[in-house]
């Protein structure tokens, strides 16, 4: 009995009793609100689909993500396989057949996997290439849970199952009845060795594939225990021979195991891993999984979701909508993965993909911070500032023994993005409130960032890694931006980029007592300015003698922009948004810019790339204009309309979006997820709020989509979050009130979300065009210091 039927109920039998009719009330509301509280809580797990943007390729991604068997931001992944092997699409939703499950630790198709083996159960015939062994398959005999995955193999007449811990998993096959049935574990392509031991009924090995971002001893050792002896022993080598050799190494080799089952029959894997040592992988799976049933560890790895999930408590009628905030909450959970271990003294220990060495202390990596740091590093700091501090020591790590901050780490730098887009998390973070990390450290490396690039790392051809540091940065400290014509591509993006970086640098600075330099950085946050092209209103690469880029074409992508044109990073200036209303003439002519985004067609330049990136496509089709909501550097500028005076377009624009280009499905993503970013967005706007600029505290109102959430803060204090009369046509706030008092502000700050109480929004189908409109109310700009 849901909360609707007892509350329909207490009223009936209200109204019965107006009317004269005699029934036993107290006696009918106590049976209801007994069968209510009787009522199991709902699964917030169970209310996820993994599967939510896998129906992606390369030409066109609604999310590019693949379903991830974990527990919340896990040193492995497992992931079954239907892609081309060695191909970042591992897992496509229309694909037909499926060769294995894989341990991944690939945070986007972009970047690939690394460190991945994967098993697979057969029966009959032995098959070993992955294009071979590949069985039919069908969703509709398919269950993906966040904490589990289930699949039938239809050519084998088994049932592969997996459930996950942070550095172990276990594996259930159901067999028929055979006296061929075969398990593989394939080390796949990137160097493998692979020892099967018949009298400890197990396999261990190591595989060493990647796609970069490590140093030359990089192994990932694994073990894989059984609980059935083996009838058959076999290996295979690089030529895909087998022998009955107990043990194989090179570039793709494999193991097989056999038995004799019956009917029904299940056989039991459990599998751990290492970075550092074949010691350690099993002494990740004695203290993760010992002697602990499948049903246990599938147990455990559901309350990890539960738990993490449970921070955030929807009561919403739409079972969809509920659906599409916890799947889009998983995705946000998943990444940074730890890549820490624990070793025999209980210390948390870590190999280092900078140095090739094992190092104390904690550390975490697959995450671009160009797509994270704008709402997924924002939600740790608000609500787990504990993980955030962990995150943050880790960076001081990795700087300590690679020299740079990481901005691409997988696992560890990779050459790809632009910006300086630590110094953002980490000045964030302790502008948040966050400590127990060496921010001295960090600071140190922010400012080695904005400083120099000479010294950064190179990659095995010995080129230099462009997105380490920041690329340009003696051009940009000497002239105030990053030339359009010295040969570094993407200059306008990345001048945007650092001066909300200096942003975020500056007040950090001033933050530890460093008045010079937040003085000094401070300054450079104003560097936007130079690239404003006040004739056409756009944003404008800008030549080293001062001259604007020529052709200039504000349609098109690339060139002097990152996956995105001017229409959409003009708007990149989130330390200043009352400075760039100024520069296009004041608050109407602002909001006429931003409402043309949505009115113009989608039209596009794509000769700098030479052909279209899926990026654009994702424009193009979904009819909104410009807006490019699949990729990151627009997602924020619906909330801008709160700094111009019109919160109301706002509040329209961002339930528009959430209705149109997410739900909880296969094509359930407005372009790739991007390691939570996509989500996040999703995951804040539908609380009613966003964090648009870094350091200050502050989130802009939108429109909430759920009539009450409950969200756990630090320290034990809950925030209620009502939003009466709460419809997909009453998308408007009326009127908002906090802890009871009236709130006219367009914004809310940190310090009172964190502090809880109830915030409460009236909505109604028509805009109220008074509340949060007076330009005094305005979220933080640096050219309105009032509102800090």
């Amino acid at each position: 009995m849901n909360n609707r039927f007892v509350q329909t109920l207490r009223r009936g039998v209200a109204m019965l009793a107006i009317t004269g009719l005699c029934l036993p009330t107290p006696l009918l509301i106590a049976q209801a609100n007994a069968r209510e509280a009787a009522q199991p809580a709902e699964s917030l797990a169970d209310l996820v689909n993994p599967l939510m943007g896998t129906d992606s390729n390369y030409e066109l991604s609604y999310g590019n993500t693949y379903p991830a068997v974990a527990v919340p931001w896990g040193m492995n992944f497992w992931t079954p396989v239907t892609g081309k092997p060695g191909s970042g699409w591992g897992y496509m939703y229309d694909d037909l057949k499926i060769n294995g499950i894989k341990q991944t630790h690939q945070p986007s198709p972009w970047m690939n996997d690394y460190a991945a083996f994967a098993l697979f159960a057969e029966t009959g015939p032995l098959k070993l290439k992955e294009e071979e062994r590949a069985s039919w398959y069908s969703h509709k005999a398919e269950e993906s849970r966040p904490y589990r995955y289930q699949i039938y193999l239809a050519d084998y007449d088994v049932t592969a199952e997996v459930t996950p811990t942070n550095r172990a998993a276990q594996f259930r096959f159901t067999f028929p009845k055979s006296d061929d049935a075969h398990i593989l574990l394939d080390g796949l392509a990137g160097g493998s060795m692979v020892k099967i031991e018949p009298e400890k009924r197990r396999i261990i090995g190591y595989v060493r594939n990647n796609h970069g971002g490590v140093p030359e001893n990089f192994h990932n050792y694994f073990v894989a225990e059984f609980d059935h002896d083996f009838t058959v022993t076999r290996t295979w080598d690089d030529n895909w021979q087998l022998s009955a050799d107990l043990a194989r190494e090179g570039g793709h080799v494999g193991a097989v195991v056999s038995f004799k089952t019956r009917d029904g029959e299940q056989v039991g894997v459990k599998v751990a891993s290492s970075f550092i040592s074949p010691e350690q992988a099993e002494r990740n799976l004695a203290s993760e999984i010992g002697g602990d049933s499948f049903a246990a560890t599938e147990a455990k790895a559901k309350a990890a979701w539960e738990s993490e999930l449970g921070h955030i408590q929807v009561s919403d009628p739409s079972i969809d909508n509920r659906r599409t905030f916890y799947s889009a909450m998983y995705r946000m959970l998943l990444f940074p993965r730890m890549f820490h271990e624990v070793d025999a003294q209980g210390k948390t220990v870590h190999y280092s993909p900078y140095d090739g060495k094992v190092h104390d202390g904690p550390l975490f990596t697959d995450n671009g911070f160009w797509d994270t740091w704008r709402a997924v590093f924002p939600y740790f700091a608000l609500v787990r500032p504990d993980l955030d501090s962990q995150i943050m020591q880790g960076l001081a790590n990795a700087y300590k023994e690679g020299g740079w901050l990481p901005e691409w780490m997988s696992p560890g730098q990779r050459d790809v993005m632009i910006g300086s887009n630590s110094t953002n998390i980490i000045a964030d973070a302790y502008l948040s409130g966050v400590r127990g990390f060496d921010v001295e450290t960090l600071y140190e490396a922010m400012v080695k960032n904005a400083t120099t690039s000479e010294g950064r790392p190179r990659d095995k051809k010995g080129n230099v890694l462009s997105a380490v540091g920041r690329e340009g940065v003696e051009w940009y400290n000497k002239l105030g931006y990053v030339p359009y014509d010295v040969g570094i591509n993407e200059n306008a993006a990345r001048t945007l980029e650092y001066a909300t970086a200096d942003f975020s640098l500056s007040r950090l600075a001033a933050a530890l007592g460093k008045t010079e330099d937040a003085k000094k950085y401070a300054a450079q946050a104003q560097n936007y300015r130079k690239l404003y092209d006040a004739q056409s209103g756009w944003m404008r690469g800008r030549n080293k003698d001062g001259s604007w880029m020529t052709p200039f074409n504000p349609y098109a992508w690339g060139d002097a922009f990152t996956e995105g044109n001017a229409l959409h990073y003009s708007w990149s200036v989130m330390q200043d948004v009352q400075g760039l209303i100024d520069l296009m003439g004041g608050d109407a002519k602002f909001t006429d810019r931003l409402d043309s985004i949505f009115t113009q067609p989608p039209v596009f330049d794509d000769s700098y790339y030479g052909q279209v990136i899926h990026e654009t496509r994702e424009m193009q089709i979904v009819n909104m204009g410009q807006y490019a909501h699949g990729n990151q550097p627009i997602q924020h500028m619906i909330y801008l309309y709160d700094w111009a005076g019109q919160p109301w377009k706002a509040q329209a624009h961002v339930r528009d979006v959430m209705a149109k280009l997410y739900s909880a499905t296969p094509d359930g993503y407005p372009g790739d997820e991007d390691n939570g970013q996509t989500s996040a967005w999703y995951v804040f706007s539908a609380l009613g709020f966003y964090p648009v600029t870094p350091t200050v505290g502050q989130y802009a109102i939108g429109s909430p989509l759920f009539r009450s959430v409950r969200v756990k803060m630090p320290g034990g204090k809950v925030l209620t979050i009502e939003a009466a009369n709460n419809s997909a046509k009453n998308v408007y706030v009326q009127s908002v009130t906090f802890n009871g008092k009236r709130h006219d502000k367009p914004w809310l700050s940190r310090e009172a979300l964190q502090a809880g109480g109830t915030l409460r929004f009236v909505m109604g189908p028509t805009p109220n065009k008074q509340w949060g409109s007076a330009k005094a109310n305005a979220p933080f700009s640096i050219s309105a210091p009032a509102a800090r």
